[in-house]
């Protein structure tokens, strides 16, 4: 059985992009099988269930899973909504490290975020008297993994390791920077730095170029992830990657599925391409053909902005400038 990439369209803008991704895959010389399953509010509308038995067998069995992004506003403030097939799917495939990368001029860093703990899966709910609950909890064992991954990932880039926390306050982030401490003895050569996430938070405005890797836990990753997107070009242009110690990897583009250009032809592609750079990289070892199309994306972005951009360029013009790009 050959190389086999699971492909969620996703909603609203998502089979847009997704279509522009799938074309630049058809066009690079390597043999894939492109599976499309459905996933998100089609998927729920069809079956009740936004994350299908026959979608999450079939996301096990692949080399890959590509993401284009899930959600509609039909489904906002619903019991069941879209984005909760995505956290089962990450929970189900235990994709634990999610990397987010941002890169602009002299500022060249990368953000893993644990993925399947923390907060977003800890107990939540109402109590009798209106106190409303979220739980953050995390053991040992779950710190450990995310953080031997981010140091191992340090190691083949500047070697320098950030760790964000709120140990000053939080009894999870005081374990949590014990557990890296303790895993940095096995990576002597990467300099270990531990920082509060309001100073990150703060650093990563003034000082970006300052860091090289961090690691945080789920909550603290996703704020400065988007935080650090921003100073680097915006959610339209930034990727995903999601992995684990097995199985299958799951690569997204960051944005939302923007329902108010959904069908007009003019959704910029360049994140959900710039995320099969990251698949080809970390999930299919193709490591020259990822180069190939991040460069290819990072000219079709001179040359055929799409409107968000300031440009004029439509969605499936910019998938033209890439794949010319790549010939």
């Amino acid at each position: 059985m050959g190389t086999r990439v699971v492909l969620l369209p996703g909603d609203c803008i998502g089979p847009e992009v997704a279509a522009q991704a799938r074309r630049v895959l058809d066009a690079l010389p390597i043999e894939l099988e492109v599976d499309e399953r459905p996933f998100g509010a089609g998927a729920l509308r069809e079956t009740g269930e936004a994350l299908p038995d026959e979608t999450l067998v079939a996301c096990r069995d692949a080399d890959a899973v590509l993401k284009a992004p899930i959600g509609h506003p039909d489904f906002d403030g619903a019991s069941v909504r879209p984005e909760q097939g995505l956290m089962k799917l990450r929970s189900e495939l235990d994709v634990y490290a999610n990397l987010r990368p941002a890169a602009q001029g002299d500022i060249d860093l990368l953000i893993v975020r644990e993925l399947v703990s923390g907060i977003y899966y800890g107990a939540s709910g109402t109590r009798e008297d209106g106190t409303v609950f979220d739980t953050c909890e995390y053991h040992p064992s779950e710190v450990e993994r995310v953080a031997r991954q981010a140091f191992a990932i340090a190691r083949t880039r500047g070697s320098k390791l950030a760790s964000v926390d709120k140990a000053n306050v939080l009894e999870t982030s005081r374990m949590w920077r014990r557990v890296v401490t303790e895993v940095s003895a096995e990576f002597e050569d990467v300099e270990l730095e531990h920082i509060l996430v309001d100073n990150a938070a703060m650093q990563l405005v003034q000082f970006p170029q300052r860091f090289d890797v961090m690691v945080c836990d789920n909550m603290f990753g996703d704020i400065l992830s988007d935080e650090a997107a921003a100073i680097t070009g915006g959610l339209g242009v930034a990727a995903s990657a999601s992995l684990g110690d097995s199985g299958p990897g799951i690569f997204e583009p960051v944005h939302g599925s923007a329902p108010d250009i959904a069908g007009q032809g003019i959704a910029n592609p360049a994140a959900m391409l710039r995320t099969v750079s990251l698949m080809l990289a970390h999930g299919l070892d193709e490591h020259e053909q990822a180069e190939a199309v991040d460069r290819a994306v990072t000219t079709a972005l001179e040359r055929a902005p799409t409107p968000d951009l300031g440009g004029t360029a439509t969605t499936a013009q910019f998938g033209d400038a890439v794949i010319e790009a790549l010939s």
